[in-house]
Parts: C-alpha cells; sequence; structure tokens
C-alpha cells in the first residue's frame, strides 16, 4: 500500500514538472489610458504571467518601431500575448516580429478596419494633434460613459489612472491608434469583446468571445466572465 501511494506521488510530481515545461509564458499589455491594475480582478491561478510595462516613446515614433523595442520585453520562446484595447493593438504588431503562439484581444481590435471610421477620419485631418493634453487626462461623466462604468469604485479607479498616466505617452498613443495601417489580420488571435464597448463598438468586431453587457472596462467590472473564457483558453 505504501508502495503503490509512493509510486503515485513520484507520477503526480513527474506529471506536474512536464505541465510546467510545458507551460508558456503569458505576456500582458494593458490599455490606453489604463494599467495593470485592471488585471487585479482577474485570477491567472498559477498561470506564469508577466505584466508588461509601456516605455516612453521617442519624438515621432511609430507604433511599429515602438512595438520592435517594447517586444525585447519578451524573453520567453512560444510566448503567448493578452493585449487590452491600445495593448492589443501592440500586440498585433508585435506578432510581426516575433513568433507567438497565442494572441489573446480584450476590447481591442486587430486591425484598423475594427476601428470606428471616426476615428480613421480624425486621424486623417489631424484633428486629434489640437486636442490639448488636460483634455485626454480629465476624468469626467463622458470618461465614465465611454468606458462603461457605474460604480462608485470603478469611477475612482479609473480617475486614479488617468491621472497615474503620461499625458505625453497618453497623446501620442491616440495619434497612433487614429493613424493605424495595419490591414491584416493576426494568426492565432482570439478575441473577447464586450457588445455595449462604446470606445470599440462591436458592429466593427469579428469576436470569438462575447461579454453581455460588456463595455470598454470589463477587465473590472466584467471580470469573472473573461477569467472563464481565459482559462478555457489557456489550459
Amino acid at each position: 500500500m505504501a508502495l503503490k501511494m509512493k509510486n503515485r506521488l513520484k507520477t503526480e510530481e513527474i506529471r506536474s514538472f512536464f505541465d510546467c515545461m510545458n507551460m508558456s509564458t503569458i505576456y500582458i499589455f494593458s490599455g490606453l489610458g489604463v494599467d495593470r491594475r485592471v488585471f487585479d480582478p482577474i485570477d491567472f491561478g498559477n498561470l506564469d504571467v508577466e505584466f508588461i510595462d509601456w516605455i516612453k516613446p521617442l519624438e515621432n515614433e511609430t507604433l511599429e518601431n515602438y512595438a520592435f523595442r517594447i517586444s525585447k520585453n519578451i524573453t520567453a520562446e512560444n510566448a503567448i500575448l493578452i493585449g487590452l484595447s491600445f495593448g492589443g493593438m501592440v500586440a498585433v504588431e508585435i506578432s510581426k516580429i516575433i513568433k507567438l503562439k497565442k494572441i489573446i484581444l480584450i476590447a481591442s481590435a486587430k486591425n484598423k478596419f475594427e476601428l470606428p471610421l471616426l476615428y480613421r477620419i480624425t486621424g486623417k485631418i489631424k484633428l486629434n494633434r489640437i486636442i490639448p493634453n488636460v483634455i485626454l487626462k480629465h476624468h469626467s461623466f463622458l470618461a465614465n460613459w465611454f468606458f462603461g462604468i457605474s460604480s462608485a469604485n470603478d469611477k475612482r479607479l479609473l480617475k486614479n489612472i488617468l491621472n497615474d498616466t503620461d499625458p505625453r505617452f497618453l497623446k501620442w498613443a491616440v495619434n497612433q491608434i487614429v493613424i493605424w495601417k495595419n490591414a491584416s489580420y493576426p494568426a492565432n488571435c482570439l478575441h473577447i469583446h464586450g457588445n455595449k464597448d462604446r470606445l470599440i463598438p462591436i458592429k466593427n468586431i469579428k469576436a470569438d468571445f462575447v461579454i453581455e453587457n460588456g463595455g470598454h472596462f470589463m477587465a473590472v467590472n466584467k471580470a469573472k466572465e473573461i477569467e472563464k473564457i481565459l482559462k478555457r483558453i489557456l489550459k
């Protein structure tokens, strides 16, 4: 009996070892105007997760070049990228540079055609360049509406994150969104989107998983639904 128990424990240790060997590192890119705090409600369990902090863009830097520079932080082979909002766009650009096992987009866009036409028009006439930084960082009822939040805690979190966001990075990133040129569909990509997203409406999105009543802040207020989907994808 003791020998059987010992053999079973040894088998479980070996299985656990190979499970760890096969586990891909998951790199997470947060969105524009938000940071890793929005992922706090999501339990990633024992998955190997690393959050990538934004780096300062160079003067007049393109999104393609920025993606190349920040991709240096992805050191594991066969990595999985999770990108939220603007972070998803960065993940798409990185997928053109390095080989990835999988890309998971949350409340994001796979190419420029999934962004609202208004954004692209804004980029063409360069309307975004005349918007003062203070407006981009200003927390108001409009910001709450666009992000789809109503609770006091969510409003407080968004306000704190906006206050902590570098205005120069914010201005640069908004410009990259409205002039994004990518027209291709990334390989090995899965897309999670909310059907109430006001910043990137679902009417333009080919989503693999739809979160009911999910807005652009759904990583926070629809965390459990997203967590279930991620566990299915990543198991």
